[in-house]
Parts: structure tokens; C-alpha cells; sequence
């Protein structure tokens, strides 16, 4: 099959994105599995699941801006390609060691970081790619499938991984995820990804590798109505990971450990995001997309946030999670629809991956602060109703384990609140959309020719 006879467009991109869903659960599954071994093999230790997650987590910030320089140099669907090869080695190899009996926690840490390295180039690629595979008025359904994949595996891979690790152990889990690399291997050497033009902006980034790692910076920075945009993932990014990383202990004390209404809780939040999924791959999202984050960040402090935190019981603890996770892609799709409209698309390697990193490095830092923010100022000030804060908010929360993670949870929300309301206020990112032209109304410099080989 030649390049020109391979599935494009729309098609194309379904093959690819069914590629990447199989590879997701299988990517799921057998991180649920390994999260089971390491948690027996560390005696039960958080801080080695923590740190599992961290050397994973950390080098897809550390390397962004090189990673998006390297991606707009190279051959976006040969970036992925090797991104889901260096993926599926390091599974090889956990599996090898596993099968000899020689794998050790801290082989983990060195594994998840080689992998997380490569996952710094999938991302931006992926992003790059999809902006020359399909028009852009299918952006925001496209990023609705993304969401949708995401979501669902979230769903169906614990529940697949805890049926099969008793018959198949984490030799047969590892061994399914290698499988779903092939498949998604081959989904994309079935279809054809075009080469983007070559913009001015493109042309004007080019340089060293130091000074193309930089460009995204510069590119964000120069254009106030997208360094606006981001600044309302910064600080909202911040915000909800702090009720996130908060929900689970919250709702472990106030129901004294009682891990299948946490389940529960979880699964009906694991379907919003699916339903959510669905419905902004079937509308398509609004037309406004600024309205589209601004909205959803304010429906998701109120119905999310305010609503987890002010519950005392798991029926409204459930549809906060549900409301939560359902205007997560309304919000992702709509952002995500904007940049890919307004960024060039040969360079929007170098700029998506400095956008997710400003967007990232909020996390860890959030999981930092939300710990010691309620163990030692928050719970000990809402243990009684005479505690300080007790006195205060007791009527309203309740007092004792898990209420003052329960206030935190509700002033959070009122603060995403006030980063929505705030961001809609100024004029360059209520007016984003007309502010910065679409790329393809911008003249291009030249063309590159055809398609990926």
C-alpha cells in the first residue's frame, strides 16, 4: 500500500486513536498490576507507590521543551511509533526480570523514568499530528475521542486487571500490555499523517536546539491571550489537584476506611468522564471556545469542588465526583481545539509541549502543600466543636476525621470559582478567539511535500 492509498483524515485518525485506546487499557492494566506487586514487596509503603508515580510523572515536564523542538524536526508519526516502542521495551524488560525473579522496586523507578522521557514526545506529537490529519472544525470531537479513551480505560482496566491478576498473575497482565504496543504500533503504520507546511512562525523558530526548546516560551509569552488561557490551567490545575489528592483520605475518614463507598465514588466519577467523553465527541463543543473552559472550570467549582467538599454523604460525595469528571473534557476539548486552530501547526510541537509544562509543574507542587495543609492545620483545627475552626464551620461540615479536608475541598472550589470568573473578566482571553487568527488564515511560507512515509 502506498502512502497516498493509506487511510487519512478522519479516517486515519479513528484507526490511530483505536490503536492508542487498546494500548491505554493495556497500559492500565498492568500499571495496576505492578502497583499491586510493589505495594506487597514494599510492606505496604505509599511513599514507594508515591515515588513510582513521581519518577514516571517527572521527566515528562523535565524534557517538554526539548522534546516538542525534537518532535517539529522530526517525523511526528515516527515519533510516536518509537515512543510506544521504547514503551513496550521497558515492559519487556520488567517482564524478563519479573519471569527470573530478579525485579526490584528500584528497577521500577528506572523503568517508569525512561518511559515518562519517551511520553514527553508522544503527547506533543500526537497533538501536532492530529492537526494536519483533520480539519479543524473536527478538533474538539477529536479531542473528545482522546478524553473518551482516557476515560474508558480508567473504567474497564481495573476491573479486567483485578479479574485476571489471580489467573494470570503479572507475568500475563505485563504480557497483554506488550500485545496492545503491537496493535498500536501497527494502527500507525496503516495510515498516513501529513507533513505540516511551513509558517512564518516556523521559520522564525528555527535555530539551535537550546533556541528551539525556548521558542515555546517565547511564542506563549508574545500573545497575551494565550499565555492568558494557560494561566487559567496554572492556577486551576493547582487548585483541582489539591481536592483531588484530598478526596480519597476525606472520604476514608468520614467513612472510617470504608473502601467500597470510595469505589463506588470513584467509578460513578471514572463514568462522568466518560459521559463527557460522549457527549463533546457528539455535539462537537460550543462554538465559543473560550466559553467552553471559562464555563466548564466554573461548573466544575461549583458542582465538582463546592459540592464534594459540603457533603456529608456518599450519594452527593458521587455526583460531585460525577460532575467533576464530566466537565474535565468539555474543558480539555475546548482548550485544546483553541490552540490547535491558532498554533501553526509546524510548530506546535515546541509550543504544546512548553503549554503542558506550565500546565504540569503545578501538580507536584499542589501534592505537596495539600498533605501538611490538612494533617497539620485543617484537621486539628476542625476536630471538635470547640476548635477553632469547628466553632466556626461545625454547623455546616460536621466536626471530627475528614472535615477539615472537607472545608479545604469547598474553598478550593470557591477559588476555581474566582479563577473563572476572573479570567472571563479580562479582555484578552474573553476575546481570545478574535484576538489571534487561525494558522490557516496566516499565508504559509512554503509547502513540505506529502505525506509520512
Amino acid at each position: 500500500m502506498t502512502p497516498t492509498q493509506r487511510p487519512s483524515g478522519m479516517t486515519g485518525f479513528t484507526i490511530v486513536w483505536f490503536g492508542q485506546v487498546i494500548s491505554l487499557i493495556g497500559t492500565a492494566m498492568s500499571g495496576f498490576a505492578v502497583s499491586i506487586w510493589a505495594f506487597q514487596a514494599s510492606n505496604g509503603s505509599a511513599t514507594t507507590l508515591a515515588l513510582i508515580g513521581f519518577f514516571n510523572f517527572a521527566p515528562t515536564v523535565i524534557f517538554s521543551p526539548i522534546a516538542g523542538a525534537l518532535v517539529d524536526r522530526w517525523n511526528r508519526k515516527l515519533v510516536m511509533m518509537l515512543s510506544d516502542l521504547a514503551s513496550g521495551l521497558m515492559t519487556i524488560l520488567m517482564l524478563v526480570l519479573y519471569l527470573t525473579g530478579n525485579l526490584q522496586i528500584w528497577q521500577l523507578y528506572i523503568t517508569g523514568f525512561i518511559s515518562g522521557i519517551f511520553q514527553a514526545f508522544q503527547w506533543p506529537a500526537y497533538s501536532a499530528a492530529i492537526s494536519t490529519m483533520i480539519p479543524k472544525e473536527k478538533y474538539e470531537k477529536a479531542a473528545g475521542m482522546m478524553s473518551l479513551a482516557e476515560w474508558g480505560s480508567g473504567i474497564f482496566a481495573p476491573v479486567l486487571a483485578g479479574s485476571l491478576m489471580a489467573p494470570i498473575g503479572l507475568q500475563g497482565l505485563l504480557t497483554i500490555d506488550i500485545v496492545t504496543f503491537i496493535i498500536a504500533i501497527s494502527a500507525l503504520l496503516f495510515i498516513s499523517v501529513p507533513q505540516p507546511k511551513l509558517s512564518a512562525d516556523g521559520l522564525a523558530s528555527r535555530g539551535s536546539l537550546w533556541q528551539e526548546s525556548i521558542f515555546g516560551f517565547k511564542y506563549i509569552f508574545k500573545r497575551p491571550s494565550l499565555l492568558g488561557m494557560q494561566l487559567v490551567f496554572f492556577f486551576g490545575n493547582f487548585l483541582a489537584t489539591i481536592s483531588g489528592t484530598l478526596m480519597t483520605p476525606m472520604i476514608l475518614a468520614r467513612t472510617v476506611s470504608n473502601a467500597q463507598i470510595l469505589g463506588i465514588v470513584n467509578s460513578v466519577g471514572s463514568a462522568g468522564g466518560v459521559a463527557g467523553s460522549l457527549a463533546i465527541t457528539a455535539w462537537g463543543g460550543p462554538k465559543k471556545r473560550v466559553l467552553g473552559v471559562v464555563g466548564g472550570w466554573f461548573v466544575y467549582g461549583i458542582l465538582g469542588t463546592m459540592l464534594l467538599g459540603i457533603g456529608t454523604t456518599p450519594v452527593i460525595w458521587a455526583i460531585a465526583s460525577f460532575f467533576s469528571f464530566f466537565t474535565g473534557p468539555y474543558i480539555n476539548a475546548s482548550n485544546q481545539a483553541l490552540w490547535q486552530a491558532k498554533v501553526p501547526p509546524d510548530i506546535q510541537g515546541k509550543v504544546f509541549s512548553v503549554r503542558r509544562m506550565i500546565a504540569q509543574v503545578t501538580g507536584p507542587l499542589a501534592m505537596l502543600a495539600a498533605g501538611p495543609l490538612a494533617d497539620k492545620v485543617a484537621e486539628p483545627a476542625m476536630a471538635t466543636a470547640q476548635s477553632p475552626l469547628g466553632a466556626i464551620f461545625g454547623g455546616t461540615f460536621g466536626t471530627g476525621a475528614g472535615t477539615g479536608m472537607s472545608l479545604i475541598i469547598f474553598f478550593v472550589g470557591l477559588l476555581i470559582l474566582a479563577v473563572s470568573v476572573i479570567s472571563y473578566s479580562v479582555s484578552a482571553i474573553r476575546h481570545a478567539e478574535t484576538l489571534i487568527p487561525d494558522h490557516d488564515q496566516v499565508p504559509d511560507v512554503m509547502l513540505v511535500e506529502t505525506s509520512a512515509k
